[in-house]
């Protein structure tokens, strides 16, 4: 058996140190403070589409174990930092998500994320594709707003179709025939079968505006049209998804509805609740400052750098070799 090797190549090794010397360096050039923050916590993401790794840890020999979660993203505590007076600040970290394995999935993996405050969402885009560029040599990215996506491939308007419509279409056109699902379900099947596949394959993409209902952490408000949209973006390269970016929710109070609500339909799907982060709140409730903020999956950045078909490629020793 060669399972004890490595699944990557020693040239793809190297290609990994040499991308995060040069991430490093772009935050040096524009005075980002890199941080580190705990890989656990007594709280994690609740969004329902997430599954958080659980692990049970004594404080001290002899005591009960308590339950603790391996961060989905450093998201809540790099927000404690900037409410604490940080200012711009980014992270290199691994992060875990239970029941992602594939081609471009693995339950543990490395993550950039940064906050600018001050930035709006259009400025922390324009900031991401310079990174792009440098780090890819990315051409100029379109702006494709999420409705335009679905009139260009799927001729929908995510907006104004109903619940009933939206159904039939999703069984037609990513060829369902599962359970009855809810319209963000829907959604997001069409999209990543029929939509996603096309974005990004000439030039970067950043699709932006994503409903409401779809803001996770994102702070809401009018499109062009007058619609309630999330401030929320989406960078596709070559039909992979790269980048999740919000401009960000601060207000403490529709944090904890969200919190909330998220608990909600985890137990209508019978996912168990997630103790929400009384930290984070507390520290937004001190005062968030307005700002933008990115992750950014640097295994899919590195397989797009050296061509790879698979993250085993780029990955030491995947779930398969630990």
């Amino acid at each position: 058996m060669s399972t004890w090797r490595p699944s990557c190549s020693q040239s793809n090794l190297k290609a990994r140190a040499a991308l995060f010397a040069l991430i490093r360096a772009f935050f040096v050039a524009r005075d980002v403070l890199e941080v580190e923050t705990p890989l656990l916590s007594v709280s994690t993401a609740t969004d329902p589409q997430l599954e958080s790794i659980q692990a049970q840890v004594k404080i001290h020999i002899g005591l009960e174990a308590k339950p603790y979660y391996l961060q989905t993203s450093p998201e809540f505590p790099m927000k404690r930092l900037l409410a604490s007076g940080s200012g711009a600040i980014y992270q290199i970290c691994k992060t875990f998500r239970n029941g992602e394995t594939g081609r471009k999935h693995n339950p543990e993996f490395t993550m950039l994320e940064w906050y600018r405050p001050g930035f709006s969402l259009t400025d922390l885009m324009q900031e991401l594709e310079q990174l792009t560029t440098e780090l890819l040599g990315a051409a100029e990215a379109e702006r494709l707003s999420y409705r335009d996506a679905f009139l260009r491939y799927v001729d929908i308007d995510p907006f104004d179709i109903t619940d009933g419509e939206l159904e039939v279409r999703a069984q037609k056109l990513a060829a369902y025939s599962g359970p009855k699902m809810s319209r963000d379900d829907y959604l997001n099947l069409i999209l990543s079968i029929c939509i996603e596949p096309n974005l990004g394959q000439s030039r970067p993409c950043f699709l932006y505006e994503y409903p409401p209902s779809q803001a996770s952490l994102a702070q809401v408000n009018l499109s062009s049209l007058g619609v309630p949209v999330a401030q929320r973006f989406e960078l596709y390269i070559q039909g992979m998804e790269l980048a999740n970016g919000y401009f960000e929710l601060t207000d403490a109070d529709e944090q904890a509805k969200r919190f909330a609500k998220d608990n909600r339909e985890r137990g209508q799907i019978d996912l168990p609740k997630i103790p929400p982060d009384e930290y984070l709140i507390t520290a937004m409730k001190h005062g968030l400052p307005a700002c933008s903020g990115v992750a950014v999956g640097l295994d899919r950045m590195l397989m797009l750098k050296v061509g790879a078909q698979s993250i085993d490629e780029v990955l030491t020793f995947p779930i398969g070799r630990i």
